[in-house]
């Protein structure tokens, strides 16, 4: 059997290739043992997202737990990973289990492990699990009964969208939003957030919420390259004033200004700082991955708040969140988490805090991201993602580990960063991240520069060195 290896945010593989049946029984029965050796009495919460596969999946990870004396509870239809995350903590359950691959094509499906505390399980357990994945289990799921489960209530139904969105109205000031004159737009890229936005603001102008495990071939990654049609809808509406996007699992945001220009998560991460400081008056540390802007850090002195980086994936950001008082924690991906709410991205509590910010304040959103550059100054940030045999990944990578690089065209590297990838400081503000993605097989270069002209130069500047060199 192939060794089942987790990466940064839990394990994908492709459906019907290495996504099968018996490979998950492997993982769920390694995390039934893992349950049991750490917990008396364990339980855990079960959900899928909108991906093809997803209910038998579930039901199987279902099956499992129960056969192994674990109480279960089962989230009947397609959640977000937040409902999970805010499942495990509300059930007081002792792990998450969410079928999803997130944002990576209809192709994949995966399975995402959660704390009690409801926020991804830290690094250390999730090896501990995957150190427990035998090559074959002895049980067939098909020999039992979903329903005999939850006649036994070994199996508990639950509704975690019904639980969310209270948990959502419980929060939020959702009549300053739908009684202010904003005109708001919504693509779920046909994910697991659907449901709540049309729930929660029914007049919302809503684009792919539908069912369709395919995505339209498109990978529900909320970035710009992917929400093309998103930002026409908006321009052509004229009256739009904010467009929220999230991913295939709603953990993640996507943002548009009126005029249909995407607003990448530097500015997102920086917007709410501002807000949370200065109209919520509250306070603590602001954590951010190597890959996030260094204006954060301007902001941070600003408002007198401690500021660490961390590697990438959001789960060192949570095991930061569960020990100290973190304000904000957040990714370039756009995956950010709040004080206030669980330690877990969430792309749809976050959008709604951006809108609230407009409605109270009476902003546009470029009114307010003027105000942020009032502090940091303005920028702008690009990626670009380079689909590279693994033999070219590798030599690059080694490249960029043996100090090869020492310029990309005409930009002299003055520093470099290596907290996790390569960060080239070419100035204070200006700079290129190179680093292997721990999900997909692609190489990610990031940039930022004083203007998009600038960063997009950096990008192509870099590619041209790192292709002709490799």
């Amino acid at each position: 059997m192939n060794k089942i290896k987790f990466g940064t945010d839990g394990w994908r593989a492709i459906i019907a290739k290495d996504f099968t049946v018996e490979n998950l029984i492997r993982v769920a029965e390694a995390s039934a043992f893992w349950l049991k050796k750490n917990f008396d009495t364990p339980s855990v919460v079960i959900g899928h997202d909108c991906r093809f596969g997803g209910e038998l999946f579930a039901e199987t990870v279902a099956k499992i737990m129960a056969v192994n004396n674990i109480k279960v509870f089962l989230a009947r239809g397609f959640i977000s990973t937040p409902m999970i995350s805010l499942g495990t903590l509300r059930h007081k359950a002792s792990a998450g289990i969410i079928i999803t691959a997130s944002h990576n094509p209809a192709s994949y499906n995966g399975f995402k492990l959660k704390g009690s505390y409801g926020g991804p399980l830290l690094p250390e357990k999730v090896q501990e699990i995957e150190d427990l994945i035998q090559d074959k289990s002895a049980i067939h799921p098909d020999s039992y009964s979903l329903d005999d489960f939850i006649r036994s209530k070994s199996i508990e139904l639950t509704d975690l969208e019904d639980l969310y969105c209270k948990h959502v109205e419980a929060h939020f000031d959702l009549a300053a939003i739908r009684n202010s004159d904003l005109v708001l737009a919504y693509d779920a890229m046909y994910g697991a957030g659907q449901n709540v936005i049309r729930r929660l603001l029914p007049d919302v102008t809503l684009l792919h919420c539908d069912y369709n495990p395919s995505f339209e071939d498109q990978a529900p990654e909320p970035i710009d390259k992917n929400l093309r049609e998103f930002s026409e809808l908006i321009k052509v509406s004229e009256d739009i004033d904010c467009g929220l996007a999230t991913d295939g699992d709603a953990d993640r945001i996507g943002l548009y200004d009126k005029q249909g220009n995407f607003i990448d998560s530097h500015h997102i991460i920086l917007l709410l700082i501002k807000y949370l400081v200065e109209q919520k008056k509250m306070t603590g540390k602001v954590v951010t991955a190597f890959s996030v802007t260094p204006r954060v850090k301007q902001m941070c002195e600003h408002f007198g708040l401690p500021y660490q980086v961390v590697k990438i994936g959001f789960k060192y950001v949570a095991a930061i969140m569960l020990e100290e008082d973190v304000l904000l924690g957040g990714e370039e991906s756009g995956g950010i988490a709040i004080k206030g709410h669980i330690p877990e991205r969430d792309g749809i509590w976050i959008g709604l805090t951006i809108w609230e910010y407009m409605a109270k304040s009476g902003k546009s959103l470029n009114d307010l991201i003027l105000e942020v550059y009032k502090i940091t100054g303005a920028f702008s940030f690009e990626r670009s993602d380079l689909h590279l045999k693994e033999e070219a990944k590798d030599r690059i990578v080694n490249n960029c580990k043996n100090g090869r690089y020492k310029a990309f065209g005409n930009y002299q590297i003055q520093r470099t960063e290596t907290i996790d990838g390569y960060k080239y400081f070419f100035g204070e503000n200006e700079w290129l991240m190179i680093r292997a993605s721990g999900t997909e097989p692609v190489l990610r270069n990031y940039a930022e520069g004083e203007n998009k002209e600038k960063a997009f130069d950096i990008l192509n500047s870099a590619e041209k060195t790192l292709l002709n060199n490799s």
